[in-house]
């Protein structure tokens, strides 16, 4: 496990706010050196601490007008096959292994509701180790900065 101190815990506030942001304007941010800030970053990323970078997207500008979180109740020793089975599903744009009444939660992305119902109805439901379903709509969606 890597030790963060409160520079590296900056620097990840930066890049999480803007993936693009240079190397300069991070060191004039985090008062640091480019150089500093350069070998911070590549510790942070060999470290499996950085994964990655990505863009932020509204869902509704992409046409998914219909979102949902959709909870699945499964059989246990079945959680690999059903995970390639939802990996291969394209609405699905997360999905986390959980305790408590659900073991696992989606968060689905679909163009209106008809196509909601399909995905969850014939898509996830067909599933054969899942042995139960619980959706709840997203009104809105809010995310950090």
């Amino acid at each position: 496990m890597t030790t963060l101190d409160a520079i590296d815990h900056a620097i990840l506030a930066e890049l999480r706010r803007d993936a693009r942001i240079s190397m300069t304007a991070i060191a004039e941010v985090v008062h640091i050196s480019r150089a500093g800030a350069h070998a911070r970053i590549k510790r942070l990323t060999d470290a499996g601490v950085i994964t990655g970078y990505t863009v932020r997207t509204d869902p509704v500008q992409l046409g998914h007008h219909a979102s949902a979180y959709v909870m699945l109740a499964i059989e246990q020793a079945t959680w690999q096959e059903v995970q390639a089975r939802l990996r291969a599903i394209p609405e699905v744009e997360h999905m986390a292994l959980v305790g408590g009444d659900f073991d696992v939660i989606l968060l689905v992305r679909a163009s209106d509701a008809r196509d909601l119902r399909r995905i969850v109805l014939e898509d996830i439901q067909a599933i054969p180790s899942i042995r139960s379903t619980r959706t709840t709509l997203i009104f809105e969606d809010f995310s950090r900065e």
